[in-house]
């Protein structure tokens, strides 16, 4: 009996996707729950599992297709109609079956020439993660270098210039659609936003002595590390709660002030950035959103962030610094109305007490929509940050 692949069903705020990957082709089989397709959106990666046990018989929408939620993607023979003694035996020399794995995975296997199967995955099941293939492809070079005898320097000697031996070729790639979807927003808020950005700079000395001092009690008692993104959660936070404005939104003719607090805090994937929210981030506990962040990052790096956790915010962190970014104007994320952009720390000469000092300082910006954010408002918000990470108890004592 003929069964059908259906597109997984997507929220609300989701139109459509693309598919993005067929890990299974017509007449091989699979069992149920395997993960058989993948569909792209605009937020998140989502696996097409089997609906039972079965052989695929017909792809409906190949890849690049754009889907809608719900629609037959492809269809396969049940198990339970399968004549296993009428299907042609396979050959002595047949490949071995294909692992499974994340599609940037399978890219850099492709540009690589790799072998998958040569590849251990350590994802879900086994899967092969981007991860896996560069230390993979990593090893022999790192082996060989490591064996090799030392040599002692020469005069390095005059050469013509290299003259390439092939064609100079460009590669036209289609975006994906988390690119895309992030090119079109950030073009709308510029358009749409009256945008302004105010700076100001934060000796991290306090904030790196009591890290310093709890760190490994830290760890040890909650089993995630102490960061610097936790204290700036917190503060911000309290700053937010002094001045809601920067926690509200435009629609239409309205401004919607928000009376809770759910942070997004911007994280690097190899799709693009994505941004999970920490909710009701008042009532958590430095280790819960020490603990959540470790987790959204880890999981944005293999396309495994539900939808729920990427939708919404009413306010935005992004730390550059871990880049190495000295300093930038960070941009709004619709419809929120600010965003803070966190640096790199530097030790600078700066006065302390009438005396010239080293403290290591890291750079604040505040981008905001001027529409419904006064610049005093903004200023005053930052300058709440730097006080609070300055004297660290003020966040304890509420002051």
């Amino acid at each position: 009996m003929t069964a059908e692949i259906k597109v997984p069903s997507f929220p609300e705020s989701v139109a459509d996707g693309r598919v993005a990957a067929w890990h299974k082709k017509p007449g091989e089989t699979f069992e149920r729950d395997e993960v058989v397709a993948e569909v792209e959106t605009d937020k998140v990666m989502f696996e097409v599992p089997a609906p039972a046990r079965g052989r695929l018989t017909n792809i409906l929408a190949d890849v690049g297709a754009t889907v809608l939620s719900g629609a037959v993607m492809g269809e396969f023979e049940a198990v339970d109609t399968l004549d296993t003694a009428d299907a042609p035996a396979a050959p002595a020399s047949e490949p071995a079956k294909e692992p499974a794995m994340t599609p940037s995975a399978r890219k850099r296997i492709e540009e690589e020439g790799l072998d998958p199967n040569a590849i251990v995955g350590t994802g879900k099941n086994g899967r092969i993660l981007k991860e896996d293939v560069l230390e993979t492809h990593a090893a022999p070079a790192e082996k060989a270098a490591q064996s090799a005898p030392a040599a002692r320097p020469v005069p390095a000697p005059v050469v013509a210039a290299v003259v390439p031996a092939g064609p100079r070729q460009d590669r036209r790639v289609p975006m994906t659609r988390l690119r895309a979807k992030i090119a079109e927003r950030l073009v709308q808020v510029q358009h749409t936003a009256a945008i302004l950005t105010t700076f100001n700079e934060i000796d991290m000395a306090p904030v790196m002595d009591l890290r310093n001092r709890y760190r490994d009690s830290f760890e040890k008692r909650h089993g995630v590390r102490l960061g610097f993104m936790s204290f700036f959660v917190k503060a911000a936070t309290e700053a937010l709660k002094r001045y809601p404005e920067v926690n509200a939104s435009i629609e239409g003719d309205d401004i919607v002030y928000h009376d809770y607090y759910d942070i997004g805090v911007a994280v690097a994937s190899s799709r693009g950035l994505v941004v999970p929210v920490l909710r009701d981030a008042d009532a958590l506990a430095m280790a819960d959103i020490e603990g959540r962040i470790s987790d959204f990052a880890k999981r944005a790096g293999d396309g495994k962030l539900d939808m729920e956790e990427i939708t919404g915010g009413t306010f935005t962190i992004t730390n550059g610094g871990v880049f190495g970014s000295l300093l930038s104007t960070p941009i709004i994320n619709p419809p929120q109305s600010a965003i803070l952009g966190m640096h790199k720390i530097e030790q600078r000469a700066v006065v302390v007490d009438g005396e010239i000092v080293a403290r290591p300082m890291m750079y604040l910006a505040l981008s905001y929509d001027h529409r419904i954010i006064d610049g005093s408002s903004a200023v005053r918000f930052l300058v709440t940050i730097k006080e609070l990470l300055e004297d660290p108890a003020r966040m304890l004592l509420d002051v």
